[in-house]
């Protein structure tokens, strides 16, 4: 039986006066908060990574998150010792919450920081978690996590809330200071704590949700209605290619209407748009519910690397290219132009067909680690590409250095019959013998 505190009587919460930070995970979320909340109050931010860490405190963000002077701040540290974190009272939980091979919510990092959490948090302490997942997640899963490890109660002795992140990689615009943040809590009091709290720090403004799951199917739903738009914009593509019509003509023609909402194909990878609709279908086929729009839309995206590598090998036999020990180069690895990310980059999808094909392939992209890519998918990117080597080029990410290339250098990149696929339509029109 859970062991509950001998205390009845609630106890107050922090005030943004006496709050000091805790950042649990410095990754494209949490470094950034950590940073924002570290200009005004003491703030730790945590890390299981020793490399991470050091990296931080040396001033350097493999991200470009965060700035130099960001990293710097005076009332900012980095650790990666958690009790390095006990003298906080306020938790903020930022891990990643991905899929599985099954493509399965895991909660591994998740429960990890709720243990870590319920280790360290005395009576008054506030837990947050930003991390993505289904409704229900935080109450039903880590906060229970929280209390058994602790022996404290919740919403008596300590005060749980959430506010979903928002972080969209390598976006300037789009920062932490500039989007609404949302909050709720567990009770009305936690709510307006953390309505306080991040007024701090985010001049955009604070949405207070009504409960915190509301605020969980408000983060989920953000990124499976872009999945699906994603993934009819997709589907068209793959009909305009049968029919002989250029997807991208037919877009600029539809955008002229003032309401036509435009998103454009490729491949759909990353932390969010390419995993939360599954956290979100796992939470209803547990209440008896299939949703079939969604993993249909989730079907077509994940499809679209097999679908592209497909294009590529009849383009080439055409040409009388032998696919078998054909040279192939793809231009970009990240999830994503402009940012380093390559966290569920479908990328490696092509990779993979390609290697079963029997096919040399090369990929180049100066955005991106080669040992952290090596490390996750054993790809190591190549310093530069050699000209006059490759029978196929894939335009797979649309990254600025690509924009700024001239269309005569990529093809030289090319033995003299070869073909260049520009999935992101980075490329003038006649530019490219395929397009998606």
């Amino acid at each position: 039986m859970l062991q509950r505190s001998v205390e009845t009587a609630a106890i107050d919460l922090p005030t943004t006066e006496t709050a000091r930070i805790a950042v649990i995970g410095l990754g494209y979320v949490g470094l950034p908060l950590a940073a924002a909340f570290g200009k005004q109050f003491p703030t730790v931010g945590f890390d299981i990574s020793e490399r991470r860490v050091e990296e931080l405190q040396a001033g350097y963000d493999r991200t470009r998150e965060a700035t130099q002077d960001e990293l710097q701040s005076e009332h900012l540290s980095f650790a990666s010792d958690p009790e390095r974190l006990a003298a906080c009272n306020v938790y903020i939980v930022a891990v990643p919450t991905p899929v599985d091979e099954h493509r399965r919510p895991d909660l591994s990092a998740l429960l990890g920081a709720s243990e870590t959490v319920g280790r360290l948090i005395k009576r008054g302490d506030v837990v947050i978690y930003e991390s993505t997942v289904y409704p229900g997640a935080t109450e039903e899963d880590c906060v229970p996590l929280i209390e058994e490890t602790s022996g404290l109660v919740s919403n008596r002795d300590f005060y749980v809330g959430y506010s979903p992140e928002r972080a969209n990689p390598g976006d300037q615009e789009h920062r932490l200071a500039t989007i609404v943040k949302v909050v709720a809590g567990a009770t009305p009091e936690t709510a307006d704590f953390l309505e306080r709290l991040y007024a701090m720090i985010v001049p955009a403004g604070i949405y207070k949700a009504s409960s915190i799951q509301v605020a969980e199917a408000a983060k989920v739903i953000e990124n499976t209605q872009r999945d699906l738009n994603i993934a009819l914009i997709n589907e068209l593509a793959i009909l305009f290619n049968r029919l002989g019509i250029d997807t991208g003509e037919v877009l600029a023609a539809a955008q002229t209407k003032w309401n036509f909402l435009l998103f454009r194909p490729g491949l759909v990878g990353g932390h969010c748009i390419g995993v939360d609709p599954y956290y979100l279908c796992h939470k209803a086929q547990s209440v008896g519910y299939h949703p079939e729009i969604i993993l249909s839309g989730r079907r077509i995206n994940d499809g679209m690397g097999r679908y592209a590598v497909s294009q590529l090998v009849s383009a080439m036999l055409k040409r009388r290219i032998h696919v078998a020990g054909a040279r192939v180069l793809i231009l970009g690895l990240a999830f994503k132009e402009n940012c380093p990310d390559i966290r569920n980059t479908r990328i490696v999808d092509m990779v993979h067909e390609l290697d079963e094909l029997g096919t040399e392939v090369d990929v180049y992209d100066p955005w991106v680690d080669p040992d952290q890519a090596e490390s996750e998918y054993g790809i190591r990117p190549i310093e530069a590409p050699p000209a006059e080597h490759y029978d196929a080029i894939i335009v797979a990410v649309a990254h600025q250095e690509f924009h700024d290339m001239d269309p005569s250098d990529i093809a030289r990149l090319g033995k003299t019959n070869h073909l260049i696929y520009d999935l992101k339509h980075v490329l003038p029109k006649g530019s490219a013998d395929l397009r998606l």
